[in-house]
């Protein structure tokens, strides 16, 4: 469990520059339906075309390849999730997100972290990720965490149409 009442982010919920409440986090896989609504409720608050739960549905039935971690709160079932695809030796994270009461206070890098981490012990040597070229706070993570920007897709998303940058991070253990 990690505890984030200790030094609070910038941004975080303060008050005389102590938390108004400690918020208190743990990371599990996706387990049965009340975690895939949350994954859903975090989708529709988080993309303007989030995935469906027939996509989620058929991304499970090959849970071999398809993995699906939640961020877990005492006051929120599913704070943020990761789902990514493990195929042979890398792994490509299919979607990322935070619910946007909760951003900025280090869940999405602790989520990220334990990612990469539990992506390792399975035989992953790198990782890949598509981003909006505009989302700077995104980029800044992944760019934190290692990744690189290794090409460009044109008019990749929509609603707004946007490039994709193609990012990738190898790993150096």
């Amino acid at each position: 469990m990690h505890d984030l009442s200790a030094d609070p982010p910038p941004g975080a919920d303060v008050r005389d520059g102590e938390p108004l409440t400690p918020r208190r986090y743990w990371i599990d896989r996706l387990d049965g339906e009340q975690d895939l609504d949350g994954v859903l409720e975090v989708e529709a608050e988080s993309f303007t075309n989030p995935w469906t739960r027939e996509m989620y549905a058929w991304e499970l039935q090959n849970r071999s390849v398809c993995h699906i971690y939640v961020v877990r709160m005492s006051d929120c079932h599913v704070a943020a999730f990761c789902a990514f695809w493990l195929v042979f030796d890398e792994i490509h994270i299919n979607n990322v997100a935070v619910r946007p009461q909760f951003r900025g206070r280090g869940i999405g890098t602790a989520l990220m972290h334990h990612v990469l981490a539990e992506s390792r012990q399975l035989g992953a040597k790198r990782a890949t990720l598509e981003v909006r070229a505009s989302n700077d706070p995104a980029r800044r993570l992944y760019e934190r965490l290692g990744f690189y920007v290794a090409a460009t897709r044109r008019n990749y998303y929509t609603n707004p149409v946007e490039d994709a940058l193609i990012l990738w991070r190898d790993d150096r253990t």
